[in-house]
């Protein structure tokens, strides 16, 4: 896991979903600002990004394709696309 692949998976959802980063943000982390932040090439705690991943894990659209050259934290559901 690495913060690049936290925002193409943020950047993915966005599209998908017709969210603005900072909003997808706000959803993930409760922080508008943190998604736009690890763009921009900040950094964040380990803590932070499972949060994150894990967030993107349960709340993935079932009609979009994980990517996969990310790993994904758990197994996709069954049922899933």
């Amino acid at each position: 896991m690495d913060t690049n692949s936290i925002v193409i998976l943020a950047e993915m959802y966005g599209r998908h979903c017709n969210y603005k980063l900072s909003t997808v943000s706000t959803y993930a982390v409760n922080d508008g600002k943190r998604l736009p932040h690890l763009k921009n090439g900040g950094g964040c705690t380990v803590k932070t990004a499972e949060r994150m991943m894990a967030w993107f894990d349960a709340n993935w659209p079932r009609d979009l394709a994980w990517p996969r050259d990310i790993p994904r934290p758990s197994k996709p559901r069954k049922d899933a696309a």
